[in-house]
């Protein structure tokens, strides 16, 4: 293995540069803007694990999120990971009787969750108000992080080039190169790479790439909100929140971000700036410190879905060449689908990613909180 050009700077990307380069891989990043310059900045960027189903794709999310841990001790300086539990809670007895039914689940998989009464949260997270949650119960997550996806694909970007790798912004893919029907590098305007592989991780702009082949790849684009509030000196907020109108989390520099399911759902129909508002109020009602701050910028994001939920990787039959990488919860999962990305380009496919190959059937059930959120809208 000599050559690997890798499409795409966003967290997979990353991932997968710098497990190549750990092996010893000469690899070149092309990437269109910059350092998470795309979907990988405008995401919630949580730990998500406790959200997936079947227990295949539950135990990828959790290697993922103990990777990350590694990863951060490894590469040391300051980290990406910030630990702190996870709280949801509904507002409805269906919603609570879900929350019920995934907490027994989970904590049948092995996963550390529990009920909790709502008085927790004056401990937890002493900044929420008490009449925003009406619940008569909690599901706390104990285990949780949060993660700051720009530093994250920064500490890895940065170190794979200490091994070597040639990282190119500003350069858009608008062709590949073929050998028959090999796969052999990309045209960036005038200029040709060449290389042994090619791997796509560009998320939403991933099917254009299958296209270039000839082939295509089954997933959607859903747009999403994500809101960063100015500085709140005074808020501390020790906890991600997960309720019913508005998710919130610190954010870095003393700040709070925030999505909502309920504001994703009137997309496209509404403009952004009254959304936008109407996110920061909900972020207001269950914190009454930011009724001091205002929103500092709010990003929309195109999340890159497959179309049954699940990651799509590796290659299209008589494409050799050209390996694709996608999925949903890309923040969660990226070190862990990169580090068997990588393994599968210099080894050969294996069988940790056997049941999320590119040609698969659509049929598998996902019980997916965030994917049936978006899907469902």
């Amino acid at each position: 293995m000599s050559r690997v050009i890798v499409l795409g700077a966003g967290v997979l990307g990353a991932s997968v540069a710098y497990h190549l380069a750990v092996a010893g891989v000469q690899v070149v990043v092309i990437e269109a803007g910059g350092p998470a310059a795309g979907t990988s900045s405008a995401t919630f960027s949580m730990d998500v694990t406790h959200l997936k189903t079947p227990r295949t794709y539950y135990e990828l999310n959790r290697a993922g999120a103990a990777l990350h841990a590694t990863l951060a001790e490894e590469l040391g300086g300051t980290s990406w990971r910030h630990p702190m539990p996870a709280i949801q809670w509904g507002d409805s007895e269906e919603s609570r009787r879900g929350l019920r039914e995934r907490a027994e689940r989970l904590r049948s998989w092995g996963h550390p969750c529990r009920i909790a009464d709502p008085s927790e949260l004056r401990e937890l997270a002493p900044a929420v108000d008490p009449a925003a949650c009406t619940a008569s119960e909690l599901v706390v997550h104990d285990q949780s992080a949060w993660y700051d996806a720009p530093l994250f694909v920064q500490r890895l970007l940065d170190r794979a080039a200490t091994l070597g790798a040639d990282i190119r912004y500003g350069l858009r893919a608008n062709a590949l190169i073929r050998r028959g029907d090999t796969v052999t590098g990309v045209e960036t305007g005038t200029r040709r790479w060449e290389a042994d592989w090619v791997v796509n991780c560009t998320g939403p702009d991933a099917d254009r790439i299958a296209a270039l082949a000839g082939t295509d790849l089954p997933m959607n684009r859903i747009p999403g909100l994500v809101g960063e509030s100015t500085p709140v000196p005074e808020l501390r907020l020790d906890a991600i929140l997960a309720t019913p109108e508005v998710d919130l989390r610190p954010a870095p520099g003393n700040r709070i971000c925030s999505i909502s399911w309920p504001v994703d759902a009137l997309l496209p129909a509404q403009s952004d700036d009254a959304l936008a508002e109407r996110l920061h109020a909900g972020g207001q009602r269950v914190l009454p410190a930011l009724r001091n701050a205002r929103l500092a910028g709010v990003r929309l994001g195109v999340r890159p879905v497959p179309a049954d939920g699940l990651p799509l990787a590796g290659t299209h039959p008589g494409v050799p060449g050209l390996y694709h990488l996608v999925t949903h919860s890309g923040v969660n999962l990226a070190p862990e689908l990169g580090r068997l990305a990588a393994q599968e380009i210099v080894n050969g496919e294996g069988a940790d990613l056997a049941e999320y190959r590119v040609t698969r059937g659509a049929a598998t059930s996902v019980q997916d909180e965030s994917v049936t959120l978006m899907t469902t809208r």
